[in-house]
């Protein structure tokens, strides 16, 4: 998803490759946007984490470094809220300076704030350079990083002389799942989620498979009609040259390092070029950012207007993929298998390392299976059923994928039971209606945002935000604010009660 789900893939830009969400370190420092200024000043520190939570005799009491960012700069300490950001498939540093409004709220309420790396991802690495071999790469599942997060904030609790502070928890994205996920399974450890874009549904396999591509193809065809028109007919122009084999032909228009060869080469250029429309749409923005890759104001209005400027089409097709992939406008041919990793998350796994952790995800847990198919869509036909899904990951990583565990782990739709979620989701993203669109009881409450893309409500405050933005932080912060009230008032009536047994 990669990011899903991050959903989340990053900058192609080769720059990169090593690391899936990684921006250089220097780049993670206080920014200005458009006069406002975020300074997060986050101290990185490591947890001894235990390896595998669920059997004492495999790993026994092995345990390895998990990576969190902690600031104290608003806590009022032994009483602040703990804002808690349940990290996702990628370097924690890129999410913590991409989710201002955390920090914002912890301003607010004297809060505690810390961005917890998800296991396998980043620096937190159980196994080190082995991580990824089988059977290490087998601890990578939700159950189990949903436990290191029960676990951190328990002991961090009792470290920091916090046990009575309420603990709120935050995601974007699969680290929005993350967030429902702690409020569902650990309800004792937390009082309260924002889950920011999560697609809680269409992960677990509920909906429609043609849903996502669907979506991505809507926020082109909102620019105008004629805009997935062109994109259309850049792709049917490949695809014609492609059934000639007039491979020179497309390293020449496209700009490719090397003349594609084969079928599979042509299809997986087709995913590369998907992808990076994908990606527009989920970061279509009112303003430049640089998470997930650098990306200009409103980048699916750039891309349509890219697409339209003429007649060229396969060459409007190169230089709108070059929006995401070479941002920096320094590559001079794009490098099919360099740039983009086909795997079980057909909206792409990104590079580096985490694109393994991820696409180890997407074969086991987190389902996947979306596809392109021309009509319902502006993209060429690109299944990916749950036969291919079993097939490569059979191949791949030696699994057999669970495709309703999610729904069988997670409630799936059946979540009325739940309490204290806030499903957050912008009708520009492509995710959105992989989630939950409308409340479900008075503390399970959907906030839509007209105009919003991915999970923009989790970052800090731009004077380029639409008012649908600034007014659904304010009732996010609002039931936050009635969550850490009740959480204290619970409390305090769970101390009288134990004060009067004792006096008994």
């Amino acid at each position: 998803m990669s990011k899903i789900l991050a959903l989340f893939t990053v900058t192609a830009s080769l720059f990169f490759v090593e690391e899936l969400h990684g921006l250089p370190y220097s780049s993670l420092q206080s920014r200005k946007h458009h006069g406002f200024k975020t300074e997060p000043q986050f101290t990185e520190k490591y947890f001894s984490q235990t390896q595998d939570h669920f059997n004492f005799n495999t790993k026994g009491n092995g345990t390895f470094s998990q990576r969190y960012l902690i600031t104290d700069k608003y806590w009022k300490e032994g009483y602040g809220p703990i804002f808690f950001y349940t990290g996702n498939e990628g370097n924690i540093w890129e999410f913590a300076s991409n989710s201002g409004f955390i920090t914002e709220l912890a301003a607010q309420h004297s809060a505690l704030v810390i961005f917890a790396e998800h296991r396998y991802y980043g620096k937190s690495l159980p196994f080190d350079k082995d991580s990824f071999n089988v059977p290490q790469i087998g601890l990578l599942t939700v159950e189990q990083a949903l436990a290191d997060y029960a676990v951190m904030i328990t002991e961090l609790k009792q470290q920091l002389e916090a046990t009575n502070c309420p603990v709120i928890v935050f995601g974007g994205s699969y680290g929005g799942m993350l967030s429902a996920y702690m409020r569902l399974k650990y309800p004792n450890v937390v009082a309260g989620a924002l889950a920011a874009s999560g697609p809680v549904l269409s992960t677990a396999g509920l909906g429609d498979s043609k849903q996502f591509f669907r979506d991505v193809t809507a926020d082109f065809e909102s620019f105008g009609p004629e805009c997935t028109d062109a994109v259309r007919g850049a792709f049917h122009q490949l695809k014609e040259l492609a059934e000639h084999q007039d491979y020179r032909r497309i390293q020449s228009e496209l700009s490719l390092c090397k003349p594609p060869s084969s079928a599979q080469d042509i299809h997986h250029l087709n995913g590369l070029l998907r992808n990076a429309f994908t990606m527009m749409a989920m970061l279509d923005y009112p303003y430049s950012t640089h998470f997930m890759g650098s990306m200009p104001a409103n980048p699916v209005k750039v891309a349509c207007e890219t697409m339209l400027s003429g007649s060229d089409l396969l060459s409007n097709l190169r230089n709108t993929a070059g929006i995401f992939y070479n941002s920096t406008g320094l590559l001079t041919c794009f490098d099919l298998y360099s740039l983009y990793l086909e795997c079980a998350d057909p909206t792409g796994c990104g590079l580096g390392f985490s694109s393994l952790a991820w696409d180890y995800q997407a074969c086991t847990e987190i389902n996947l299976c979306y596809e392109s198919n021309n009509v319902t869509d502006m993209f060429p036909p690109m299944a990916f059923t749950e036969t291919d899904r079993k097939l490569y990951c059979s191949k791949r990583w030696a699994v057999v994928p669970r495709p309703d565990w999610l729904k069988t782990q997670f409630w799936g739709d059946a979540l009325s039971t739940a309490s204290n979620i806030i499903f957050s989701n912008g009708d520009l993203d492509p995710w959105a209606n992989g989630g939950v669109r409308k409340s479900l009881s008075s503390s399970l409450i959907a906030v839509n945002i007209s105009g919003g893309a991915h999970h923009l409500d989790l970052r800090g405050s731009n004077d380029a935000d639409p008012v649908s933005v600034i007014s659904a932080r304010k009732t996010e912060a609002d039931l936050i604010a009635q969550w850490v009230k009740m959480e204290r008032t619970k409390a305090q009536v769970q101390r009288h009660v134990k004060q009067h047994v004792n006096q008994m």
